[in-house]
């Protein structure tokens, strides 16, 4: 029987089932916090990465898992295991898929690389749907393909807690945080094919969050999917609204809350609020 190892990178959320998996890998990213190095999920957790961030001399930095990184785990794994899949956060957020790419290339053992297009919560829901295909018995091509095809299905708005650091971060043009400082202006931001747009700009928070909440309610009306990420930097009750809203107009979804974790909070901030799901995911 063929042994499969998953491997994924520290921007996932795991939860007990993904943490009890047996074959399952986590690679972290780094933090560089004044000079200092930090493994992502390991030595810095996003209760020290904001408490850290206030007192910061220079701008915080991340990067990805180097390819060496990824090469001695894999030839590891290459002593136990048959293959690799690998999930990983999206390659227009991060060059950590093009890493572990070129690490493939240097190893033994085949590995597969799938570029989740998404991150945290939502990539783990497809890392979990990726070990159900292949416990079910399909061949590495067709559990890609199915991946693949939910993906597509994605639909995930944020609301950055700090539009300074995602500027700062690079993930923000200049124009675009002028206008999103000025007159109240929330700007929506969406995940489209893996990189971030602004969907759309709101004036204030609460209008903001109507129009997302409206965005929900018309792709569940449509497509009926089983469950919803409700995505936080560091504060859970951030998410109190959301989540009593939804329980209760829409009982049958399953609500789960999940932190963004400190490399995103490095871009996002602490008070970042998200929402995402698979309308293909049933």
């Amino acid at each position: 029987m063929v042994k499969t190892a998953w491997v994924t990178d520290s921007t996932a959320y795991l939860d007990n089932e993904l943490k009890s998996h047996p074959d399952l890998y986590t690679i972290p990213l780094t933090v560089l916090l004044d000079g200092e190095e930090y493994s992502d999920g390991i030595d810095l957790t996003p209760q020290h990465l904001f408490a850290r961030l206030k007192q910061l001399k220079n701008p915080p930095m991340t990067s990805q898992p180097s390819v060496g990184s990824f090469q001695a785990l894999y030839q590891q794994l290459a002593k136990d295991y048959d293959q690799i899949i690998t999930v990983l956060i999206s390659g227009k957020l991060s060059g950590t898929v093009s890493s572990s790419e070129q690490a493939a290339k240097l190893v033994d053992i085949p590995v597969t690389t799938f570029d989740s297009q998404i991150l945290t919560y939502p990539m783990s829901a497809l890392l979990k749907k990726g070990m159900e295909l292949l416990a079910a018995g399909n061949s590495i091509e067709a559990i890609i393909e199915e991946l693949e095809q939910i993906r597509e299905t994605n639909e995930t708005y944020v609301l950055v807690g700090s539009l300074e650091q995602l500027h700062r971060g690079g993930r923000m043009s200049g124009l675009q945080f002028f206008f999103g400082s000025m007159l109240n202006v929330k700007p929506i931001i969406s995940i489209e094919k893996g990189a971030l747009a602004v969907k759309e700009k709101v004036r204030g928070e609460k209008k903001a969050k109507e129009k997302i909440l409206d965005y929900f309610r018309s792709a569940y009306e449509k497509y009926q999917f089983k469950e919803v990420y409700l995505l936080f930097g560091l504060h859970e009750s951030h998410t109190d609204d959301w989540r009593m809203e939804l329980k209760e107009q829409f009982p049958q979804v399953e609500i789960i809350c999940c932190p963004l974790g400190a490399v995103i909070g490095v871009h996002a901030g602490e008070n970042t609020l998200g929402i995402s799901w698979f309308n293909g995911l049933k």
